[in-house]
């Protein structure tokens, strides 16, 4: 496998190639690697987003609530009343107030109670709603199991009435004097519950949230240490919303905050990049292998190129000497790599070859492209069709058809100059014009009978070809295969260029040919030698293709499966 490694240029390539793979493959492990790590920061970014945009949306739906309550409180006269009764009293002198209010021809309204449905029963999120005046305040604190328990005449300095993060938000509401608007009687103040907010925000392993007030404290999702709290208040306090942050020489994270404007807090999801890395290790192994495995690769097959090279570099030197030497036989076949040594090599196994063929074959396409052309004025454009041809131009003359008469004697004129020109080797584009001239003669002989189309590509029009080999092919529909008593015989020729060929179709519409018939034709173009006079149009044109193309060219005749023949050809492009 390396044993070109002998070679001193090859084990320069060689040595090269290994410091430049491993350069290479490292450069694009990190980038692929950061990539990753891009990525599951974005993913991380978005999910905070996420999580802060529905702790947002339920805090809005519950100040919503809230609100509408107020309202509904406002409209009842009742609920008023007895609002005013709850504040600033005691629980003996509310229920007396209330007693001494009651009737008994109307139910009475009970500020408790109305809250407790309307807010607290079936609620988690808001724990307790209390209402003050300026130094005091009642409360009511819902319980989960649906309990309701009452204090009354707190100081408001006392510590239930403290705000902080870990209990949850305060949303403060005024008591105003239904009889003077400007007139404030207390203040309503709903604590929704931290807790109940940040239940369903997810913490991932190697992400972690928390929420931060503006008093610096601190609520942590699924855990309480004290060292991470300090952590979050940093980055809180922190000018940008998202970056990195260094906290060791070794331990580095990634933040991000969100900021509300309705409420006093922010929420700080953390992402420690060493937990990340250990985290995600198995995907960054997987990336790592898989570069490993394609460095390995690419080295084998730098070695397998540079084992060919070297024996290819053996080839072209043993040639040397057999044409030194002057020993044109045939060598064993090869197979050629597409580069410089492989292209050196083939032409010189090719050279003894083309130089034993080279006479032989010029001579005989010489000799077939004289013979043709004899043939062709004597055969194919024969004075029958020469007579026709003016019988037309001398009819339309008579009929005082000036420009078709024009028209006919230049076509005409045209392709005998075309035909007597001294030239072997044409391009097929000026092959397609001499088949043109043809067939346009031919709609001068078959008006609103024939009709034809030619559809080449434009890649195919700058291919050299041997002279006059269409119309024969195009002939052979007229003899064998034209209708003159219908209104619509049709004749194509399409080219289309491929990956490794062209390929051209002549198709008719005419009269299909016996299987028994169809097989012999095949048959006689494989044939070696001399040929029959009546084959004179298919052999002659196949033998002078594939003289000019080599044996990789072929020609295809085949019935439509509707009606008619049809005749590819193809060329393949290493001709």
């Amino acid at each position: 496998m390396f044993s070109f490694l002998q070679i001193k240029i090859y084990r320069r390539k060689f040595i090269a190639y290994t410091i430049f793979t491993l350069f290479m493959g490292l450069i694009l492990s990190i980038l692929t690697s950061l990539v990753l790590l891009q990525q599951w920061l974005e993913n991380a970014q978005n999910q905070a987003a996420d999580a802060f945009s529905r702790v947002e949306s339920m805090l809005q739906n519950d100040s919503d609530r809230i609100e509408a309550y107020l309202q509904r409180v406002y409209s009842n006269n009742g609920l008023v009343t007895d609002v005013r009764f709850f504040l600033a009293n005691s629980a003996e002198g509310y229920l007396t107030a209330r007693l001494q209010n009651s009737r008994y021809d109307q139910p009475l309204a009970s500020f408790p109670e109305d809250v407790k449905a309307f807010l607290g029963n079936g609620q988690e999120d808001i724990l307790q709603v209390s209402l003050h005046t300026e130094e005091r305040g009642n409360v009511l604190r819902f319980a989960s199991n649906g309990a309701t328990s009452f204090l009354f005449n707190l100081p408001n300095t006392d510590d239930i009435f403290r705000e902080t993060i870990q209990r949850g938000f305060v949303i403060r509401k005024q008591l105003l004097d239904e009889k003077q608007i400007s007139r404030q009687l207390g203040e309503f103040r709903f604590l929704v519950s931290s807790d109940v907010l940040f239940k369903d925000v997810q913490n991932y392993r190697w992400i972690e949230t928390g929420v931060v007030s503006t008093a610096g404290d601190v609520y942590l999702l699924n855990t309480g240490d004290g060292a991470k709290q300090e952590l979050f208040r940093r980055v809180a306090s922190n000018e940008r919303s998202k970056g990195f942050m260094q906290l060791g020489k070794l331990d580095r994270v990634f933040y991000v905050t969100h900021s509300s404007n309705a409420y006093d807090y922010q929420m700080v999801s953390i992402v420690d990049m060493s937990v990340l890395i250990q985290q995600k290790s198995g995907m960054l192994l997987i990336v790592f292998f898989i570069f490993l495995a394609a460095m390995v690769s690419f080295l084998l097959l730098i070695g397998y190129n540079l084992r060919e090279d070297a024996g290819f570099l053996q080839r072209i030197i043993y040639s040397i000497q057999r044409v030194k030497s002057a020993n044109f036989t045939p060598v064993s076949p090869t197979r050629y790599r597409k580069n410089e040594y492989g292209m050196i090599a083939r032409e010189l196994d090719d050279m003894t070859l083309q130089l034993n063929q080279h006479i032989r074959t010029e001579y005989l396409l010489k000799l077939k492209q004289q013979e043709t052309e004899m043939k062709a004025l004597q055969n194919q454009i024969n004075p029958h069709f020469l007579y026709n041809t003016l019988e037309i131009i001398r009819s339309f003359a008579l009929a005082g058809r000036a420009v078709d008469t024009a028209e006919a004697v230049a076509t005409l004129g045209s392709l005998y100059r075309e035909i007597v020109k001294n030239e072997d080797i044409i391009l097929l584009g000026s092959e397609l014009d001499l088949l043109g001239k043809y067939l346009k003669i031919m709609e001068f002989k078959y008006p609103d009978r024939f009709y034809y189309q030619i559809n080449v590509d434009q890649a195919l029009l700058s291919l050299p070809t041997v002279k006059f080999w269409m119309q024969p092919l195009a002939e052979n529909f007229f003899v064998h295969g034209f209708h003159s008593d219908e209104e619509f015989n049709l004749l194509v020729v399409n080219g289309s260029e491929y990956a490794d060929s062209y390929v051209l179709d002549i198709v008719d519409n005419g009269n299909s040919i016996s299987e028994d018939r169809l097989a012999d034709i095949r048959r006689n173009l494989s044939i070696v030698g001399d040929f029959a006079e009546e084959s004179i149009g298919l052999r002659n044109v196949y033998t002078r293709l594939r003289f000019f193309y080599g044996e990789s060219f072929t020609m295809q005749i085949e019935n439509n499966v509707e009606a008619g023949v049809k005749i590819t050809l193809t060329i393949v492009k290493e001709a």
